[in-house]
């Protein structure tokens, strides 16, 4: 067996264009690509019946992204907040100079705060808070000092 690389993280949007504005716009990806697909074989790929799938790729520090737009059948459900310990994928974090204002330009693209969510930790001088995107997938902006590369409590051997 012979795993190549990480693809892509798939996220399933409501409206396109607002979610492009959304990821570029408010977290810095870039748009690099879209394709559109109909019928099989996606249909069977997908497991959704007489499928209609718009599919645009956005990239960001080595990370691509799917925004997933469904004009056929539509998509299911409401942007609702699953919880932390649900299993499955539970959300998408990005260290930000400033939490404050990162999260007032997020809200204004669409973004809700998540009451309650905001912290602090003086053992690492750092700030944290939750938010959902548009489409209801969580977003953790964490603020701290040093390299936005390291993980809290890591010295810099540590993190290559």
């Amino acid at each position: 067996m012979s795993v190549q690389r990480l693809s892509h993280i798939g996220l399933c949007v409501a409206d396109l264009g607002r979610a492009k504005r959304f990821w570029c716009e408010g977290l810095g990806f870039q748009n690099i690509g879209s394709i559109r697909v109909a019928g099989e074989p996606s249909a069977t790929l997908l497991e959704l019946r007489d499928v209609e799938l718009e599919a645009v790729y956005l990239e960001r520090d080595g990370v691509r992204l799917e925004l997933l737009h469904y004009p056929v059948p539509g998509h299911v459900g409401e942007p609702d907040v699953r919880p932390m310990n649900a299993l499955g994928l539970t959300h998408l974090s990005f260290r930000v100079e400033d939490v404050t204002e990162t999260a007032a330009a997020l809200i204004a693209l669409g973004a809700r705060k998540r009451p309650g969510t905001r912290v602090g930790n003086p053992e690492f001088a750092a700030g944290a808070v939750f938010l959902t995107c548009p489409d209801g997938a969580r977003i953790e902006l964490v603020s701290m000092p040093g390299d936005p590369g390291q993980l809290p409590g890591q010295t810099p051997q540590e993190s290559r």
